[in-house]
């Protein structure tokens, strides 16, 4: 097929899920209640603040900034695909789609540099403490938004720019729900060579550099706390850090469940990358699927875990150290690790009832489940039933658990007649 300008063939083909009309009222559903499940909790956050009418400290600046972005890098993305679910069009013009990639990483962007703003923050606040009302003013945090803004929309511009270099063949196929970037580079009709080199050069600066700059600053954060010689001392230091954590763990990922989420995918596309080979056999397909599923799934579990240990602490102060004791802690640890274990188990067991034609070619650097799906070559409209099924159970259980406990947390706390016993209830 003859290479041409996409300007004169102004559409992408979306092809993020499946195009079976059964399944399209389960995905606009599950994918709805996902949406606004969000975009609630982040209200909730920034009602939860604004609430208050004495001054905030800087960091409860950034929060509702933060929030607010999180609503918008979602809104991007997920109105247009459940517009297209219920229209059943797939696709997005040229113009559209930039726009759409534009937005997208201008969000993901500002999240990044918010949070590393947030961690600097916490780094003046404890380990210069004498010098952080004069430091931390609001001049600089009005400064350090506007940067982070500025920042962000440079890096969306040369994405934008970089896309736009490239020629595609018509009516391009993304196998995403939106327009992912580095989608579009691997579909163009172009040398993209020299296109991969400065998305990643963007990737390494306009990421690389914020998690560093977290890492640094909760490294000497952690060092400062150390040195203070009580336990009470410790435990109020490191408390002011506990509201950015939450959110640096939950956007970065939890802990040992997040090393092998990305240790079951990782390693084998740089070994990929590096002997240039991208064949894997069938058994091993299979085994870097059931590894997947079950580090997702427990990241999604342990996070339910997480909010209803905080909706006991805060609802039910007395109560909480008979209820989260270290026995009913460790079940739930095990229990989560049991569910995950029978979500990848069931993907696994469906997965391999499926019949494939020779040497399928999956796009993607791993062994997706939704994809090998649809690439398989017996009928697969019950299998779909049962994988939204189980998405609906093992992703939508999960998030209700979350959504449930934050807002009779949030309840509870608009209850508190004090502002100082507010924050101390949020701070937690």
């Amino acid at each position: 097929m003859e290479s041409v300008n996409q300007t004169k063939f102004p559409e992408f083909l979306l092809w993020g899920f499946s195009e079976e009309p059964e399944l399209q009222p389960v995905l606009f559903g599950l994918f709805l209640c996902m949406y606004l499940v969000t975009v609630l909790g982040n209200l909730l956050i920034i009602l939860a603040i604004s609430s208050d009418p004495h001054p905030h400290t800087p960091m409860y600046s950034f929060l509702p900034n933060l929030s607010f972005v999180d609503i918008c890098s979602i809104t991007t993305a997920v109105p247009k695909m459940l517009v297209n679910i219920q229209t059943q069009r797939i696709d997005i013009s040229y113009i559209g789609c930039l726009s759409q990639l534009s937005f997208f990483v201008f969000f993901v962007c500002m999240d990044n540099l918010l949070l590393t703003v947030m961690a600097y923050d916490r780094y003046m606040a404890i380990c210069h403490p004498l010098h952080y009302p004069v430091i931390m003013n609001s001049y600089l945090c009005g400064l350090l938004v506007l940067g982070s803004c500025f920042i962000s929309l440079l890096d969306s511009q040369l994405h934008c720019l970089m896309v736009s270099q490239l020629t595609f063949c018509p009516e391009v196929g993304i196998p995403q729900f939106f327009c992912d970037p580095s989608e579009l580079l691997n579909l163009a009709c172009s040398d993209t060579i020299t296109k991969n080199v400065p998305a990643y050069c963007f990737a390494a600066i306009f990421g690389g550099v914020p998690i560093s700059g977290i890492l640094f600053s909760y490294t000497r954060i952690v060092s400062s706390i150390q040195r203070i010689p009580s336990s009470d001392g410790k435990y109020k230091a490191f408390s002011t850090c506990s509201s950015h954590l939450s959110v640096v763990f939950l956007f970065y990922g939890t802990s040992m469940a997040d090393i092998g989420f990305t240790s079951a995918t990782i390693p084998k596309m740089l070994l990929d990358i590096h002997t240039h080979h991208r064949i894997i056999s069938y058994v091993d397909c299979l085994i870097q699927l059931s590894f997947f599923l079950f580090f997702g799934c427990m990241d999604n579990v342990l996070l339910s875990v997480m909010a209803y240990d905080r909706f006991v602490a805060i609802c039910y102060p007395l109560h909480y150290p008979v209820i989260m004791n270290p026995y009913l802690c460790a079940l739930l640890v095990l229990g989560s690790c049991f569910i995950s274990l029978l979500d990848s188990q069931v993907h696994c067991l469906m997965v391999s009832q499926l019949t494939f034609c020779p040497e399928v070619g999956i796009p993607q650097f791993f062994c997706d489940p939704s994809v090998l799906l649809n690439l398989a070559c017996s009928g697969t409209i019950t299998k779909n039933v049962l994988v939204y099924c189980l998405a609906a159970i093992f992703g939508g259980v999960p998030i209700s658990v979350i959504l449930f406990s934050y807002t009779r947390i949030v309840s509870s706390i608009l209850r508190i007649p004090s502002s100082d016993g507010k924050y101390k209830a949020f701070s937690t």
